[in-house]
Formats: structure tokens, sequence, C-alpha cells
């Protein structure tokens, strides 16, 4: 039995995944580019994100910010990927152990998140997915929690934002096991770690 955590993202080049859906979606920081993944959209893109949205996911786990953002998006517009999100099993993080979680089959983790997605990938299985969530992965990548990472890489720089991976000064290598590239020039590439780089 054993669970894997994959993460599912759209990035820049310069690594930034702040608010790539919609201009609203999170201002933090003064940052001014919201929805600048929308207009890289083609059928291949929509195909490799297809799965998700027609589907449960299964088991999903999120930072409390990407849970309320986008299930209250998605539960404010309806369609199939509201149906998926709220049929999901939610495992949401978060530093308020008096936090809220409105939308159903959610779980919250305080404390040592990093500690309980351990305890999850060892005593479950199947996938445990994660979408946005900035903070969260880079408290489980020092720990080598994740297992794949399905990133949708777009050819801009936004010069500023929140990134992904975290700026710990530990190298951590990935092998590249599928890529692709859709007819606006977005990298939809899947990557599994290949281990740490040994200190020199």
């Amino acid at each position: 039995m054993a669970m894997r955590v994959v993460v599912l993202n759209h990035v820049s080049l310069d690594g930034v995944i702040q608010a790539p859906g919609r201009p609203d979606e999170d201002t933090r920081g003064g940052f001014a580019h919201g929805g600048w993944a929308a207009p890289y959209g083609d059928p291949v893109m929509a195909q490799w994100i297809g799965p998700i949205a027609t589907g449960a996911p299964g088991a999903m786990l999120m930072g409390r910010r990407s849970y309320t953002s986008m299930l209250g998006a998605w539960n404010a517009r309806g369609g199939p990927f509201r149906d998926a999100l709220n049929a999901a099993t939610k495992y949401v993080a978060s530093n308020d152990p008096r936090a809220t979680l409105p939308w159903p089959n959610s779980t919250l983790l305080t404390g040592d998140v990093a500690a309980a997605v351990a305890t999850l990938k060892r005593e479950q299985d199947g996938t445990l997915l994660v979408m946005g969530s900035g903070a969260l992965i880079r408290s489980l990548v020092p720990h080598d929690l994740i297992d794949e990472y399905r990133l949708a890489i777009y050819p801009l720089l936004l010069g500023g934002g929140v990134r992904m991976f975290p700026d710990d000064g530990l190298s951590h290598r990935l092998e590249l096991v599928d890529s692709r590239t859709t007819t606006t020039g977005v990298i939809l590439a899947t990557y599994r770690p290949a281990g740490r780089r040994p200190a020199s």
C-alpha cells in the first residue's frame, strides 16, 4: 500500500504559479498578471487536463488559500469540474487549527503537515493530487514527499510572483518521463525525482 503525491500546475518559464486562471485569483504582493495562462489554451492542453475535469480526481492535497480560491470559483461556476472537486477527498493544509472547510469531503491537516502527508503516503494507496498550493509544495520538497510533477510550462516571463519551488539551497534532480508541446508553445512535461545531487 502506497500513495503517490502528484503535483499538477501551470508555471511560467521563470517559475511563477501565482494566479494563472483569472485576474482576481491572487493579487498578493500587487501581482498584476492574473489570468496569464488563459490565452494559451488549445485542444492539446484540454486533452492533457481532461481526465481531471471529467471525473473525480480521487484524493486532493491543497493549501488553504488554494482550497478556498479553487473550490469557491468552481462552485460558483458549476460544471463537471465542480462536481469532481466536491466528490474528491480533500486534505487541506493550514497553520490555523480552527480553519473552516465549507466543502464536502474535506479534512484539515495542521501542525506538522509534512509528517501528516508522509503518514498518508504510508497508510493509503492511490494518488494524492496537488494543484496550486505553492507554500505547501515548498514544505514537501525538502522531505522528498512528491513523487511526480506534471507541469504546463508557459513561454512567458512574469518577472515576479509566487514561485513553486523552495529557494533553500538544496539540489534535487528530476527525470523527464513524458513531454509534448501545445500549438501555443506550452510544454507539457512530466518529471519524477531522480535523487538529490550529492553535496560538494
